[in-house]
């Protein structure tokens, strides 16, 4: 007799999963105990911060240094970073802590939330994610509290060095500097820019490649993943720096008034925040609309698989771009360092990348509907929401329940959404058709 498939499969319980953390946060936070003021969060504020921190996003809707309280600072860092490890790389490792066996079902979890090939050394792996974690975290948490220092008391700059830290390694984008500033303060610091850029680089290369690099060194023995992942990133982030120079460079909002070195820190610090950090050292509401867009489509990009960041991916839009110049010049196969992606791979980035267009068009589309405001401010707002970015033109705290629900849901699905997608599609690949039927040619062009 076949055993009937169980109900929890790997897809559901990471999106259950999302969700129940999501609403004790939710509920945590709307307590009066989380606020300055002692008064209660409306719960769907609430429930938004919430889903914000564990899909690691930053939008908010209201300002996280001066409206929490320190107990609702520590909340929202703990939704961070269970989000940014995942809430099931977070359970295996206190499992590992008190000796608990870890069953077939939760390494499955595992290796999707992972985004690993393998169930091979999977415990393992998920131990190493943790500690590399904590420890890249904390000498960024060091870093940053020494050069906050000279600003302020020792204690406050060692909670803001580990809040920052935190929040930047999991590309979260929540800061406690006030009044929405983020780090606008600190466009020409070298200490502070260098520091969050690179811990929002590390955290969104992906936990394999980080191992992959680490492990091997030699360019010649890196994998293929890690190859495209290392190349994509820097590629998008010199393109969209140098862009970025070109379009704001003599505009007084942005970088006009900072000197040289000002501007090129800024450039770099906005191409590198735009992949799904949510940092900004500018004022993103007085970017000039070309600027605007090249920044939706650096959001939507994204950050690399397996890592704390969102959007299609890097090696998603690398797939679909070296497939696109395959068919420019008539090359049967997609072929890269003498190997061959393959169609399955293919196929899944051009599914992963137009259901995401679909998404972002529909989402918006609702929006123009509900919400009076200039069109390219709602698709930065919902392109930043589902690449979970958490770069804004300052618009969510203007928006009507019904849009701030809307940009809720969408925060979510960009944290789960691309995940299932493509576990659904992989399940699919795996079932071979029974008949096989004649091909047609359609005309296309």
């Amino acid at each position: 007799m076949s055993s009937r498939p169980s109900i929890w499969t790997p897809a559901r319980v990471l999106v259950l999963g999302f969700a129940a953390v999501i609403f004790v946060g939710g509920g945590l936070l709307s307590l009066p105990i989380s606020s300055q003021s002692g008064q209660g969060l409306d719960f769907l504020d609430a429930l938004f911060t919430a889903t914000s921190a564990v899909c690691v996003t930053g939008l908010v809707v209201v300002d996280t240094g001066t409206y929490f309280s320190h107990f609702g600072q520590v909340v929202i860092l703990l939704l961070i970073q269970i989000g940014g490890l995942g809430f099931m790389t977070v359970a295996t490792f206190l499992l590992i802590m008190s000796r608990h066996r870890i069953g077939l079902k939760e390494r499955l979890v595992i290796q999707e939330s992972l985004n690993v090939g393998t169930l091979s050394g999977l415990v393992k792996f998920s131990r190493n994610v943790v500690l590399m974690t904590l420890t890249v975290e904390g000498i960024g948490a060091l870093i940053l509290a020494a050069r906050w220092s000279f600003d302020m008391p020792w204690w406050r700059a060692l909670y803001f060095g580990v809040f920052h830290g935190v929040s930047a390694f999991c590309n979260a984008g929540f800061d406690l500097f006030g009044d929405f500033r983020s780090l606008s303060g600190y466009a020409e610091d070298p200490v502070v820019n260098l520091t969050i850029m690179a811990l929002i680089i590390l955290g969104g290369m992906g936990f394999t490649v980080i191992v992959d690099l680490m492990k091997r060194r030699r360019s010649r023995r890196l994998s293929l993943h890690t190859k495209l992942v290392v190349i994509t990133s820097l590629g998008l982030l010199l393109a969209g720096a140098a862009a970025f120079l070109a379009l704001e460079w003599n505009r007084p909002q942005t970088f006009g008034l900072l000197d040289w070195k000002g501007k090129i820190f800024s450039a770099l610090f906005l191409s590198v925040t735009s992949r799904t950090a949510g940092y900004t050292t500018v004022d993103i509401s007085q970017l000039s609309t070309p600027s605007l867009f090249l920044d939706i489509v650096l959001m939507f990009i994204g950050a690399s698989p397996g890592s704390t960041g969102g959007g299609i991916k890097t090696v998603t839009f690398a797939a679909i771009v070296l497939f696109t110049w395959s068919v420019i010049t008539d090359k049967e196969n997609v072929v890269l360092y003498g190997r061959t992606i393959s169609t399955k791979t293919i196929y899944k980035s051009l599914s992963i990348a137009i259901m995401s267009i679909m998404l972002i068009a529909t989402w918006t589309f609702i929006l123009t509907l509900m919400e009076p405001v200039n069109f390219i401010r709602l698709l930065y707002e919902t392109t930043s929401a589902f690449g979970t970015v958490g770069l804004s033109t300052n618009l969510t705290p203007e928006l009507s329940p019904p849009g701030r629900f809307m940009i809720l849901l969408m925060m979510y699905i960009g944290r789960v959404g691309p995940l299932t997608l493509g576990l659904a599609l992989a399940q699919r690949g795996r079932k071979k058709a029974v008949l096989r039927y004649p091909e047609e040619n359609l005309f296309v062009g």
